[in-house]
């Protein structure tokens, strides 16, 4: 008899790219690759002319990399993707 033969597909690993907080111009998930401090940014935090919904003081530039295009990912998915982008989740 036959054996069975389970295909297992690789998918494509897509390089990150590290972008500042002046960068950002799409709502999603953010982890900051040095801190791993994870960062859920909705599209109201985007809108031209409205209040930052967001402030951060740092003495060092952050290098955030986008994990997600919807804020509203999981605690748990997000901990796998940040680790997915060698990153270590801080959250």
């Amino acid at each position: 008899m036959p054996e069975k033969v389970h295909a297992v597909s690789a998918q494509s690993q897509q390089f990150s790219t590290e972008l500042s907080w002046d960068n950002i111009e799409e709502p999603g998930a953010y982890v900051d690759a040095t801190s791993g401090e994870l960062y859920r940014i909705p599209q109201e935090a985007l809108l031209p002319g409205s209040s930052p919904l967001i402030r951060k003081e740092s003495a060092r530039p952050s290098k955030l990399v986008q994990l997600s295009k919807s804020p509203f990912i999981t605690t748990f998915q997000a901990r796998m993707l940040a680790c997915e982008h060698d990153v270590q989740p801080n959250f």
